[in-house]
């Protein structure tokens, strides 16, 4: 008796569609020879499955502009598959999975979790995706500053001087022409992204190398809270204070309409000092749905609603009560996920102005 292939990682990503150009959230489960996708989590059947056997994965995918964090699946048959993440992190652990699936596929192994395979080489042992991480550490990595410039403000960012001289510090690189080397493959795969006209011109090809090592040219950690003030230009966009924050956490929930009490996808950004909760629509769009202001606010678990459809409650669920009295149901994935949801919005609510 044949067992019941392996469930590796589940979860939201918005999937375009295979007919129509339409971006839309779907629960996604990856098993150890392929990827189920569904309308929603509580359906017991799929809309579609890839198989992994003979596939294929590419990432970043750069194919769709300014939608950042996707991914490409191509399956044995050359369909193309696109999925985009809500954050970098998220996009980068689903791409290691579905790889290692893959290589185990192919190989005739079984997915486990812990592996001796060594870090990606690029050309020397560096993983980029543990790098990233190491200069983002709050104690140790690179510290995010506020520079001016032509009468400009930037906030959250650091210059591209700076990022040589922590990957020289740190022993990451031999000399500063290897750490341009490191620095562009960072800027090329999402990890760094740049800030302010001379930067952005030379990741637009437009000087002798992807990434400066200058001390005018400005950098920010996607999904850092960057912001730029004063008289930018078109594609630095001017943010109100409550995106000032510094993003603790973010991710997909399912949240309540407060009109037709229906439940639908949605994209959590939690930011701190000031402390907002701002959802968008996972599937696109800059501009948020809605904002809610956390200071005061009262967040506990919820365990039955009455009013909702069963297929759409899963009963993991968590209730925001903002200081005005304004009334927040979301779902999560799991209970797990609900008690860290529970806990970053306690914590921000209680220090964030």
């Amino acid at each position: 008796m044949e067992r019941e292939p392996m469930r590796i990682r589940e979860g939201y990503l918005v999937k375009k569609g295979s007919m129509f150009n339409t971006w839309k959230p779907m629960w996604v489960v990856l098993s150890e020879d392929g990827i189920e996708f569904y309308k929603r989590k509580a359906d017991s059947s799929p809309k579609g499955m890839v198989p992994l056997k003979g596939s294929s994965i590419n990432s970043p995918c750069q194919d769709f502009g300014k939608r950042m964090f996707v991914f490409k699946l191509t399956a044995a048959k050359q369909q193309e598959h696109f999925f985009q993440a809500a954050y970098l992190e998220e996009r980068d652990a689903w791409v290691r999975d579905i790889k290692k699936a893959i290589h185990c596929l192919d190989g005739g192994q079984r997915f486990a979790r812990k592996s001796t395979r060594k870090s990606i080489r690029l050309p020397e042992t560096i993983n980029l995706s543990a790098l990233y991480l190491s200069m983002k550490d709050p104690e140790k990595g690179i510290k995010e500053l506020k520079l001016e410039k032509d009468k400009k403000v930037f906030n959250h960012c650091f210059t591209g001087t700076c990022v040589i001289d922590w990957l020289v510090s740190s022993n990451s690189i031999r000399n500063r022409k290897e750490g341009l080397m490191l620095a562009s493959s960072l800027l090329s795969e999402g990890y760094l992204q740049p800030a302010g006209d001379t930067s952005k011109s030379a990741a637009e090809g437009l000087s002798d190398t992807p990434f400066l090592d200058l001390s005018d040219a400005y950098y920010y950690f996607p999904d850092s809270g960057f912001f730029c003030e004063g008289n930018s230009s078109d594609d630095d966009v001017v943010l109100k204070e409550e995106f000032r924050g510094v993003v603790v956490k973010q991710g997909c929930l399912l949240k309540q309409g407060h009109r037709r009490k229906n439940w639908k996808v949605r994209k959590f950004v939690l930011r701190d000092d000031p402390a907002y909760l701002h959802y968008y629509d996972p599937a696109g769009g800059e501009e948020p749905l809605g904002a809610i202001h956390l200071r005061g606010c009262v967040v506990t678990a919820v365990e039955d609603m009455p009013d909702s459809k069963k297929y759409d409650v899963d009963n993991i669920l968590f209730e925001i009560i903002t200081a005005n009295e304004i009334h927040y149901y979301l779902q999560a994935a799991s209970s797990t996920e609900r008690t860290e949801w529970i806990r970053a919005i306690q914590a921000v609510s209680r220090t964030g102005k």
